[in-house]
């Protein structure tokens, strides 16, 4: 236990001036396994869909339903957790939408119809769509600045284990206890997960200064996570850019903001469509090109595994160069990877080398983006500004799914579809290079808000 005798705390640079402590690896683990479940809850429907349509005897064409509720579920959570987080606090709204995609999966399995399925799919989306933003921006306000890209990037990496991990899981599962055991595990492992964060994940210090909190609440929470007795009188302040707008939407549009939030919509918009369509489609692509599904399959996973690495790589190296001009170099590399994917074919030799190198690039960047995204906005409005990000980008996964069956269904091979991807590959670089004002201006005016109590032990 350390003992502070400062009379005046900045908590943004008392986080960035200390090293991690054992509280604040435990926040990085409850939000790596929050990102896991999404990724579980997100990708479930993709491994029992099979079960389900041989069950209940409708054609894929019907269950499209079912397949495209959660995304739109996904996007109306996202742009309504930024808000409501900035609002009521990080914590709440991070247990509540854990609690709520647990309870609609649970229900999920007892769905008796696809209007009923679909249904609530939407409403688990809503809560999944609100659990990733919200796992970054607490995680951001709470991990030194020097490190924090890279621990961002590891946290996001528990959402590919999750979503793999689910079919591995589908696979033991369903032979023995049919496709509703998994629905039921996949529902049950979040609501055992929110009596824990309700007992230990704290809410963000800098946000409880920024809304005026009790001084003595602020020094608890921050205490706490860094095991630091604060003295009695210690008033927390928190250097924030003055801002005219009281909303915290008006924020991302108000002036110093609209351009940067511009861009990063259309950046994460642009690498998940590529993302989604390549992913999506490349194992019927493959396959019509003449391979068997089983080594599609295993093609297609290299991105995965590609992405992982390269998320991790690029975390690490924004921590040490220009943040934009690391996510714009990847995307620009992973535009060049997809674009000798696309001139090679699906019998090249190189294929699954260059399948691996386009995930470590661009999901690499995407999950870079994610890292970058909550230094771009004030406390106030940092939980909105990285939710609807977020969510204005999941249109772009909405589109890419769409884009690549109708270029299919209008007969387009391998080659073009892949080739014409590089296009929003090399958009996504050149729209994050808008937002490098936020690393390269000068310290923006800046005001402190002290909280209004003095701390008392």
């Amino acid at each position: 236990m350390q003992y502070s005798v400062n009379t005046k705390v900045d908590v943004k640079a008392f986080i960035d001036q200390r090293p991690m402590g054992g509280r604040q690896w435990l926040l990085l683990a409850l939000c790596f396994a929050i990102v896991a479940l999404d990724g579980m809850d997100v990708a479930i429907m993709g491994f029992l869909a099979p079960s389900i349509l041989q069950e209940w005897s409708v054609s894929r064409a019907a269950f499209g339903i079912v397949m495209s509720a959660a995304p739109f579920g996904l996007v109306l959570g996202a742009l309504l957790a930024g808000p409501a987080s900035d609002r009521i606090g990080r914590k709440a709204v991070l247990t509540g939408s854990v609690l709520l995609f647990g309870l609609f999966t649970v229900a999920t399995a007892y769905a008796a119809n696809l209007t009923q399925m679909a249904t609530l799919r939407l409403l688990t989306g809503v809560g999944l769509g609100a659990a990733m933003p919200n796992s970054t921006t607490l995680l951001s306000e709470y991990v030194p600045q020097r490190s924090r890209s890279l621990l961002i990037a590891v946290m996001f990496t528990g959402f590919n284990l999750g979503s793999g991990v689910v079919g591995f899981i589908a696979a033991a599962m369903i032979p023995a206890q049919g496709w509703r055991s998994v629905l039921m595990l996949g529902g049950v492992l979040p609501l055992v997960l929110v009596p824990v964060l309700i007992a230990l994940l704290p809410e963000s210090a800098r946000f409880l200064v920024v809304r005026r909190a009790a001084a003595d609440r602020i020094a608890r929470v921050l205490g706490r996570i860094s095991g630091t007795v604060f003295a009695p009188g210690t008033e927390f302040f928190a250097p924030e850019p003055p801002v005219q707008a009281r909303k915290p939407i008006g924020v991302l549009f108000s002036k110093g903001y609209g351009l940067m939030t511009g861009a990063l919509w259309v950046t994460y918009f642009m690498g998940l469509l590529v993302i989604y369509l390549l992913t999506g489609w490349l194992p019927t692509l493959i396959k019509d090109a003449g391979l068997p599904i089983s080594q599609a399959a295993t093609i297609t996973a290299m991105f995965q595994i590609g992405g992982t690495v390269g998320a991790i790589l690029v975390g690490w190296a924004m921590d040490r160069r220009a943040p934009t001009r690391v996510i714009g170099a990847a995307y620009a590399l992973g535009a060049a990877c997809i674009l000798a994917l696309g001139l090679g074919g699906a019998l090249s030799g190189s294929l699954t080398l260059l399948v691996a190198a386009a995930g470590f690039f661009m999901s690499g960047a995407q999950t870079g983006l994610n890292a970058f995204a909550p230094n771009c906005y004030p406390t106030r409005a940092r939980a909105t500004g990285v939710s609807w990000m977020l969510g204005m980008g999941r249109f772009g996964s909405i589109t890419g799914s769409m884009v690549g069956g109708v270029l299919l269904a209008l007969g387009w091979g391998f080659g073009s579809i892949i080739s014409l991807l590089a296009v929003p590959a090399v958009l996504a670089g050149l729209a994050v290079q808008k937002a490098r004002r936020v690393e390269e201006a000068e310290e923006l005016p800046s005001t402190g808000h002290a909280a209004a109590a003095s701390a008392s032990h």
